[in-house]
């Protein structure tokens, strides 16, 4: 075969592995190193003095083991059936979220219904987990003082789950009416994050997005 055919498709696999390294779609991520390692087989056998079978036979494995994993991802994905109401929070605030990261996350949390009255936080003490006011309203009061009524979509409890310690609630929160929510125990939620860094980075971009509106609207 012509060496500069060769040369070519020698870089084109480089090139798509260093382009894969830019992606953070886990699921074009891994097609594109599939497609690397078999344009690197395709090179090593193609190559002067070749084939060269090591690289090809490892190559060979990492294509494989890639495969699988694209397999078992698919899998999921044909399992994900979302409620109306986890459809709404999907599109509204986890929009950041691959759809079987969203899922995992649904799976550590609860659904509450909460009349009105309950205190979910009490300033001063620990609070046990991170709320999603899904439907509803919430009077926040300080030193016995409101400050704010935060409605659909706002975070409870976040703040104090960031800083990953028993720190006590800076404000009360009531319910003003019965409200619909979704609840992450503390535990639960920690250590979904621990197992998974990809959804502690995008679950912290919708605090962030949180503390930004809460700001704004004080």
């Amino acid at each position: 075969m012509d060496i500069n055919l060769v040369w070519i498709i020698g870089h084109l696999a480089f090139f798509l592995t260093a382009v894969s390294f830019l992606l953070k779609d886990i699921m074009l991520l891994r097609s594109l190193a599939v497609a690397s390692a078999m344009v690197g087989v395709s090179y090593n056998a193609l190559a002067a003095g070749g084939p060269n079978w090591i690289p090809i036979f490892w190559l060979s494995v990492f294509a494989s083991i890639n495969g699988i994993r694209i397999i078992g991802i698919l899998r999921e994905k044909l399992s994900i059936n979302f409620s109306e109401e986890e459809k709404e929070i999907y599109e509204t605030i986890f929009r950041n979220f691959n759809p079987v990261e969203y899922m995992k996350l649904l799976r550590a949390a609860e659904w509450r219904d909460v009349n009105a009255g309950i205190p979910i936080a009490k300033e001063g003490d620990p609070i046990d987990g991170v709320f999603l006011l899904y439907h509803g309203e919430v009077s926040v009061e300080k030193a016995g003082k409101e400050i704010a009524r935060p409605r659909d979509g706002a975070m409870i409890g976040e703040m104090s789950f960031i800083q990953r310690e028993d720190v006590p609630a800076s404000a009360s929160v009531t319910t003003t009416q019965k409200c619909r929510c979704v609840f992450w125990p503390k535990d639960e939620l920690s250590a979904l994050l621990r197992r998974n860094p990809a959804i502690d980075v995008a679950l912290n971009q919708v605090f962030s997005i949180d503390l930004a509106e809460k700001l704004k609207s004080s």
